[in-house]
């Protein structure tokens, strides 16, 4: 029993050096598997890297493919096999002219791109848009407006992930019910100590013991909602690999939430220290209000910022990530021994990367909590009576 307790951390750190090993070799095989297509299927990989030129409708293009991957999308593409290609069409749910128009984003995989005289832009700035045919979809045509509801990538992922969340913690309830007063274990054990983070580390310490617990629901769901879109962005075949955290769309319903219940708690002493900022000079706040605009603009930056945060530290990992593996391609079009010899130092930075952003992912999730909470607090702090 000693030797195997003695034995047990040396095992966790092979484990985890396994998982990295399989994140890594997952997102370097999705990454490959996307690009094959360049390839012809009658020539070799280094006949393609030695003779770029010879056909060059099919050169290789990093822009493309990383935004490919970091923006949203129509269908979920699982893996390209050859001439191939695996993907998941997604319901594409239009309403125009008092109609509802329903059916797979895959009706739009013909020589016009159109379907029911709607049309899906391949290309250009407006990418995956769905516009009316005949209507000028770069300027505001006249006639009914088109709103696309659609299920893309983003959305499936949302609602994949949130289902997951809601059996885990409810397995999770449920095992507190059954184990009350007794030892957690399972994923109880591995959640735990996370709750209790949550609420004496973030809840207790930054909005106070008397207030905190009613802030507590959305202070658990944002973390866990963070922190695990995060990690299962970082996983690279489905239903993992969608850059949720990274959709600025996301991160501003979350800021937005933030903002709102700051807003609703906040207390009378919160409204008169933004119109009567203690601790400044008169002249500051009377007659010109330089002091209650500025609070005023920064209750408006601060769910800006956390906006912006989460946003541009998830895409600019995922970024970075698929450069170094952008690096192998550029490099083998020009000699394949290149190409090999900047694999080596690619795969390295990849691999730091990766370590990087399961990091990222943790921080970020902290971050955004702790930020929320403390804005909460602000709205609620009581006046101090000496």
């Amino acid at each position: 029993m000693t030797a195997y307790k003695s034995h047990l951390p040396v095992r966790r750190f092979l484990v985890f050096c396994l998982v990295i090993l399989a994140l890594f070799s997952g997102r370097m095989f999705a990454s490959v598997q996307d690009h094959t297509m360049l390839v012809p299927a009658n020539d070799s990989v280094s006949e393609k890297f030695q003779k770029p030129e010879s056909n060059p409708g099919e050169k290789f293009n990093a822009g493309k493919m990383i935004m490919e991957h970091v923006l949203d999308n129509h269908e979920w593409h699982v893996a390209t096999i050859g001439n191939l290609h695996l993907t998941i069409p997604l319901p594409v749910i239009l309403l125009y002219d008092g109609k509802l128009y329903v059916f797979l984003s895959s009706r739009f995989h013909n020589e016009t791109h159109s379907y029911q005289g709607f049309k899906l832009d391949p290309e250009g700035p407006h990418k995956d848009k769905i516009f009316r045919e005949g209507a000028n979809e770069h300027l505001a045509a006249a006639g009914p407006a088109l709103y696309d509801f659609s299920i893309t990538k983003i959305v499936f992922a949302i609602l994949l992930n949130t289902f997951f969340l809601f059996l885990i913690f409810t397995s999770v309830a449920r095992a507190y019910t059954r184990n009350r007063g007794k030892a957690p274990s399972g994923m109880q054990s591995f959640l735990e100590p996370l709750i209790i983070f949550v609420r004496d580390d973030i809840a207790k310490s930054s909005i106070g013991e008397k207030k905190y617990e009613k802030f507590m629901p959305f202070l658990l769901t944002i973390f866990f909602f963070i922190i695990f879109n995060n990690l299962l962005g970082l996983v690279p075949f489905f239903p993992g690999g969608a850059n949720v955290t990274g959709n600025i769309a996301v991160t501003l319903v979350m800021a937005v939430f933030t903002f709102i219940i700051t807003t609703i708690s906040g207390n009378k002493h919160y409204w008169v220290d933004i119109v009567n900022t203690p601790g400044v000079p008169w002249w500051l706040k009377f007659p010109v209000p330089l002091m209650p605009i500025v609070e005023i603009i920064g209750i408006i930056t601060k769910p800006f910022v956390l906006m912006i945060r989460l946003f541009a530290n998830i895409t600019a990992g995922h970024i970075i990530v698929l450069g170094f593996v952008s690096l192998i391609f550029i490099f083998g079009a020009i000699s394949a021994a290149l190409g090999l010899g900047v694999s080596v130092v690619s795969v390295a930075f990849m691999i730091f990367m990766d370590l990087l952003e399961l990091l990222v992912a943790f921080i970020q999730a902290y971050v955004f909590t702790l930020l929320s909470a403390l804005y909460f607090g602000l709205a609620t702090i009581e006046p101090e009576h000496h």
